[in-house]
């Protein structure tokens, strides 16, 4: 029988001790997440890309690199395979020969996060874990409460009373154990916290379970794999928590250790954040390891309303090692590359993924990115599960028999 997974243990990035991947691990004992690795040598001599490509349109298509051992346990919607297309009349506009959208905001549950519960729902299925606690700013507590009703897991789930109307439902209708709190994310993750230390529930917070990274790192190997195995020059990513890009440097670190990829050839990666939440970004300006606690954040983006990361020193090392960079976008910006997007293109991103458009046009502007250079930007989620970001004007109402030759606009 073939191996499905190749998983070998986990490991902390700042200490370097190990832990058992068969038992429940949260964070290292010395407070840092913990990431996953791999028997790479053995994944090389069992799979190659060409096999891959002949699999199905899943996540799942890269087992062999994830965290799952038994086919049995994995909790699936079909998610992942998402699309790359090529965006010709904005990167015309943005002077841009070849700018292209990942798009996943056409994935299960309408976000990227779905990628995240997916493996990390499966996970936890595979350890037995029977309830799990998060704190979310909307859309990971919906991709995890759907996904944990699939796998007969009880979600509690704590959201700040302004995240989206939609994500509120997502969850309820999943039959989530859902709490709203009158702050943000931090004051959410700080009750989930006393939860987990008073009943024990397993702690799905971001990079608080190793799982998630390994959902998210599909991204990377999706977008190498569309563009025939090569490394596009940039790939922008709206980062609040920041798993999607820690995720995405992973997985070109695993493809090139398995010769899959040019050695040495990364992606300049770009964090891409809100002015009205920008920590990374601050960090990465004084060339700091770690962010410091953003006082007072606000963003429409609420998906990167994140005032401190755990992982930020993860975040700040793939740009640094990318030699990418951190940037900030204000709320007009972020509104009008949406609206453009949509108008031009015909995909109605969410307004963390119109960051990212905002953000290539201003770096091209600068000439940190090329024209001719090859830059992705991730949509992380879909526009229509955040209607209030639109407003709609100058709309003509007609009365029944009137005439759309005659009537007045």
């Amino acid at each position: 029988m073939t191996q499905f997974s190749f998983i070998s243990h986990l490991e902390c990035p700042k200490c370097n001790k190990t832990y058992d991947e068969k038992q429940i691990q949260q964070l290292c004992e010395c407070g840092s997440p913990l990431l996953v690795r791999y028997n790479l040598e053995d994944v090389k001599k069992h799979v190659t890309p060409e096999e891959i490509q002949r699999r199905s349109a899943s996540l799942w298509r890269y087992h062999e690199l994830l965290p799952v051992h038994n086919e049995k346990d994995v909790v699936t919607l079909g998610e992942g395979l998402t699309p790359l297309e090529k965006l010709d009349k904005l990167g015309s506009t943005y002077e841009l020969d070849n700018l292209y959208i990942k798009d996943e905001g056409i994935i299960p549950t309408g976000s990227f996060k779905t990628r995240g519960a997916s493996v990390g729902i499966s996970k936890a299925k595979e350890l037995g874990v029977k309830q799990l606690a998060m704190p979310t700013n909307g859309n990971a507590g919906a991709a995890w409460a759907l996904y944990a009703a699939k796998a007969n897991i009880k979600a509690t789930i704590v959201m700040p009373l302004d995240a989206p109307q939609i994500t509120r439902k997502e969850v309820h209708i999943a039959g989530g154990d859902l709490h709203l709190i009158n702050g943000l994310i931090s004051d959410a993750g700080k009750v989930v916290a006393q939860l987990v230390q008073d009943a024990g529930v397993y702690d799905a917070s971001t990079l608080k379970e190793p799982y998630r990274i390994e959902g998210k790192k599909t991204m990377g190997y999706e977008i190498v794999e569309q563009f025939g195995w090569k490394v596009p020059d940039v790939i922008l990513y709206p980062t609040g928590g920041g798993v999607g890009i820690i995720g995405i440097y992973k997985a070109i670190l695993e493809m090139q250790a398995l010769g899959w990829i040019e050695k040495d050839k990364f992606p300049r990666l770009v964090a891409v954040q809100a002015e009205g939440c920008a920590p990374i970004v601050d960090a990465w300006k004084k060339g700091e390891k770690e962010s410091k606690f953003f006082e007072d954040s606000t963003t429409c983006a609420f998906g990167i309303n994140v005032p401190k990361a755990l992982g930020d020193f993860l975040v700040l090392d793939s740009l640094y090692k990318t030699e990418g960079c951190a940037i900030a976008i204000s709320e007009q910006e972020l509104l009008a590359a949406q609206k453009e997007v949509a108008s031009l293109e015909g995909n109605f991103v969410c307004p963390e993924g119109a960051a990212t458009f905002a953000a290539a046009k201003k770096l091209r502007e600068q000439g940190w990115i090329k024209q001719e250079e090859h830059v992705v930007c991730l949509n992380t989620g879909a526009g229509i599960k955040y209607p209030e970001t639109v407003e709609i004007e100058g709309v003509n109402t007609l009365q029944p028999g009137d005439s759309l030759l005659t009537s007045k606009r």
